[in-house]
């Protein structure tokens, strides 16, 4: 199950040093919907490896506006306390999701 990013544990999660995957999503946004179970499955694949988790933009509004967040589904990477290059914007795949995962761990 997919780890729940809000606007007071996201700092603390980001800064611990581990690998971070962001999703950022809305129960209005249609694609965010379908990609749940696929976020949810990566979340169980790489645990305690990475942090994977998800972050409602109608509940929480700090991180996804720092973060300038202006379209959904976006997922974002982090390592070492800091945003990589990496950024997913619209609806993704599986096995493209978990690539950019990759990339991140090899970072």
């Amino acid at each position: 199950m997919a780890f729940t990013f809000t606007d007071e544990n996201a700092e603390e999660i980001i800064n611990s040093g581990k690998p971070v995957v962001i999703d950022f999503w809305a129960t209005w946004c249609g694609p965010c919907v379908r990609m749940a179970p696929t976020i949810d499955e990566l979340a169980s694949e790489y645990d305690g490896q990475v942090v994977i988790g998800k972050y409602n933009v109608e509940e929480e509004s700090d991180l996804s506006t720092s973060y300038r967040i202006t379209s959904l589904p976006t997922i974002l990477f982090f390592k070492d306390g800091k945003k990589t290059d990496i950024r997913l914007t619209g609806s993704q795949t599986k096995a493209t999701i978990n690539e950019a995962i990759q990339k991140l761990l090899a970072l």
